[in-house]
């Protein structure tokens, strides 16, 4: 850095919560790329007021009929909400969705723009979790 200062970036995990000292906890770089994936993809659309276009909405997917075409379309969603979300700091490279009875499992591959390293993150989405999604 010029002039000899170093600069930290410090990353807010998700979500929020403290660590063990009671401060806010952080996460490491790929932890929070992570978990800002997480965020758009299980983010409804209208669901945040200042930004209520944001978000990728594939939990209402959950219940739609399964087939091909929407297999498509979901990997479609997903790339295209990703990309104009986090595109500042991935690329997505390849997304893979994968629907059986009652699940919807989500793999996403990318590479970081500040390392250059290929990632991949999986997300499994589950209506018996109460909705909830596993990772």
């Amino acid at each position: 850095m010029a002039g000899g200062n170093e600069v930290t970036v410090r990353r807010i995990d998700y979500p929020f919560g403290f660590d063990a000292s009671g401060r806010t906890a952080r996460a490491e770089t790929n932890e929070h790329i992570r978990d800002m994936i997480y965020q758009v993809l299980f983010t409804n659309p209208g669901e945040r007021v200042n930004r209520p276009d944001f978000g990728c909405g594939l939990l209402r997917l959950l219940f739609e009929p399964n087939s091909g075409i929407l297999a498509d379309s979901t990997e479609y969603l997903v790339h295209g909400s990703l990309q104009r979300w986090l595109g500042d700091v991935l690329v997505i490279r390849d997304v893979s969705v994968t629907r059986s009875e009652e699940e919807l499992q989500v793999l996403v591959v990318y590479e970081q723009l500040e390392t250059g390293e290929l990632m991949q993150t999986s997300f499994t989405a589950s209506p018996d979790a109460g909705g909830g999604i596993g990772a």
